[in-house]
């Protein structure tokens, strides 16, 4: 008993993805099922097909068009003298020893075997020698050709208990020498203004996340249906999008932010060197040239991907149609390859998606016309509409719901959101979880298990949508049959008896406290289109406050209201 308390203990302390990982090594399915990848069982095979898959992904689109970006570059690149290094930006003991401890334990180390655990655990000297060597990198515009080795795992893109795959259906996660990763965090640091984007870009920054770009449509939508207007969503899929950036170009980007030459330098051979092999099982396939593509776990890569596409807004922008809030042009929202347009009329998204398209042409992507929709808010939300139409003939077309950031949209007058597929997610989570410890382990293990590893499931970005009654009372319904389950009853009145008990807070309320947490980082935000909206978000977080007495000025405050409430109820 006290080992299974111990592990389930280690466990809390893990998060997200780590828990699930940790959690199926050791209570996963042992079963010794073939999983059949393109119909091969062979594991040696399976490694080389993933091998040849992700080097004909990571190669340009079209060759003459790479051609032309290296020729372009490299006439560039002859002039090219960029900004100096200046003192603020050489790397010193305390940012390496900073960087290095705030790096994640538990990661899978490179080629080299090497785990961050060996570096923390290792003499201080060694932070003394990664910012020399570090420093002389930047000096020299060099770094060792192993720093573009790496090994990629398949990942499934999806849930799938098919055994029945192709190599499609996965993508891969490519793992780097852990050296190579802390000098990208130091790059990172140092560079940082290098490596901005615009403020309609909300992915991979400091204090954004999701939930802040699933707001900000939200707040687009209901400020146009608001005033008896229909606005139209375009969500845009771009074709292997990471794996199809085309090196030259990026590099042409870079070098009209002035990077320093040195770091051009370095990007240079980072990309030239770009290796990998696949590992399937205990199968290692052999390595092949990553010719195209910014790698998919990579430090830079989410920066270097932002900077690729950044020039979409300003083409937006330019266009000057679509939606407009207080001036600012919010036609356009994106998170890292997630982008989404935003018109009140369906020729100002046909106009906003051929500019897009015009500019991603340039940069020899394509867009996935299967897997991109459209979808409408506003009065007129079910009127049949035209189907927009890309320059390559293709169409996209209408629905009633689409997956967005990981919520799903629903057509409706207002904006609307389901949570069917939120709470299916739920109840699997928690199933797998009760399954393995509900004989092992007391009730307030497993109610800690549900209510750090679960819930987060369930109310994911609930703050930043519309949940309506019914929404609330279906998330209350899920976590009640959990409880009904863990205590073995079919009384609700029982269930809202333990959860008062165990200090679980009813959903009601802990909506509320997401909600009040949410708007509190929102309305602080230095982002350019958050501040848009910053004042409606303030006066929904005061109205939040009001409701539970005077004097509260904060969302901690509010959660300790509501659980001082929830003990006297």
């Amino acid at each position: 008993m006290s080992y299974t308390n111990d592990l389930h203990d280690a466990l809390l302390r893990k998060s997200g993805q780590d828990f699930w990982k940790s959690w199926r090594s050791k209570f996963g399915n042992t079963s010794n099922n073939t999983v059949l990848v393109d119909g091969v069982a062979d594991k040696d095979l399976i490694a080389d097909k993933f091998a040849d898959f992700f080097e004909s992904t990571c190669t340009p689109v079209t060759n003459s068009r790479n051609i032309e970006f290296r020729a372009q570059y490299n006439g560039l690149r002859s002039l090219y003298q960029g900004c100096p290094i200046v003192e603020s930006e050489i790397f010193d003991i305390e940012l390496i020893g900073k960087l290095i401890d705030g790096m994640a334990n538990g990661k899978a180390g490179g080629l080299d075997e090497l785990s961050i655990e060996h570096i923390k655990n290792a003499h201080p000297i060694v932070v003394c020698i990664l910012k020399g060597l570090f420093n002389l990198f930047v000096a020299c515009g060099h770094i060792p050709c192993d720093f573009g080795a790496s090994y990629t795992v398949p990942i499934p893109k999806y849930d799938s208990r098919s055994q029945l795959l192709s190599v499609d259906d996965f993508r891969g996660i490519s793992i780097s020498p852990v050296i190579s990763k802390i000098f990208e965090l130091a790059i990172h640091d140092r560079f940082a203004p290098y490596f901005s984007t615009s403020d309609h870009q909300f992915g991979f920054k400091k204090h954004l996340s999701c939930t802040h770009a699933i707001y900000s449509v939200r707040s687009v939508v209901e400020a146009f249906v608001g005033n008896r207007s229909t606005v139209n969503l375009c969500t845009l899929d771009l074709s292997k999008a990471f794996d199809r950036v085309n090196h030259y170009a990026l590099l042409i980007k870079l070098l009209d932010r002035q990077l320093p030459n040195e770091l051009l330098s370095i990007l240079e051979i980072w990309f030239a060197s770009s290796t990998s092999c696949v590992k399937w099982l205990t199968s290692v396939s052999r390595f092949y040239n990553l010719r195209a593509g910014v790698r998919q776990g990579g430090v830079l890569s989410p920066l270097l991907f932002a900077i690729f596409i950044d020039d979409l807004v300003a083409k937006v922008i330019d266009e000057n149609v679509g939606c407009f809030v207080s001036s600012v042009c919010v036609s356009i929202i994106l998170y890292a390859d997630d982008i989404l347009l935003i018109a009140p009329t369906i020729t100002g998204l046909q106009r906003l998606l051929t500019v897009c398209e015009i500019e991603l042409v340039q940069l020899d992507m394509q867009i996935n016309v299967n897997k991109s929709m459209c979808i409408r808010f506003g009065p007129r939300f079910d009127h049949k509409c035209a189907e927009l139409t890309t320059l390559l003939g293709g169409s996209i077309k209408w629905v009633s719901s689409c997956k967005y950031l990981g919520i799903f949209l629903i057509s409706g007058r207002c904006f609307k959101c389901s949570f069917d597929q939120a709470k299916s997610k739920f109840f699997r989570a928690f199933n797998c979880i009760y399954s393995k410890v509900s004989c092992a382990t007391n009730e307030d293990t497993v109610i800690t298990l549900l209510k750090v590893k679960c819930l987060p499931i369930l109310l994911y970005a609930t703050e930043a949508c519309m949940i309506q009654s019914r929404d609330r009372q279906s998330l209350e319904f899920a976590v009640t049959r959990a409880f009904m389950k863990i205590f073995h009853t079919g009384s609700s009145v029982l269930v809202r008896e333990c959860q008062r008990y165990f200090n679980f807070l009813p959903i009601e309320h802990q909506l509320i406290i997401r909600r009040a947490n949410f708007l509190q980082r929102f309305s602080a935000s230095e982002n350019t289109v958050c501040s848009i909206f910053s004042f409606h978000a303030t006066s929904q977080l005061r109205a939040l406050f009001a409701a539970y007495g005077e004097g509260i000025q904060s969302a901690r405050q509010l959660a300790n209201i509501l659980f001082e409430l929830n003990c006297l109820t």
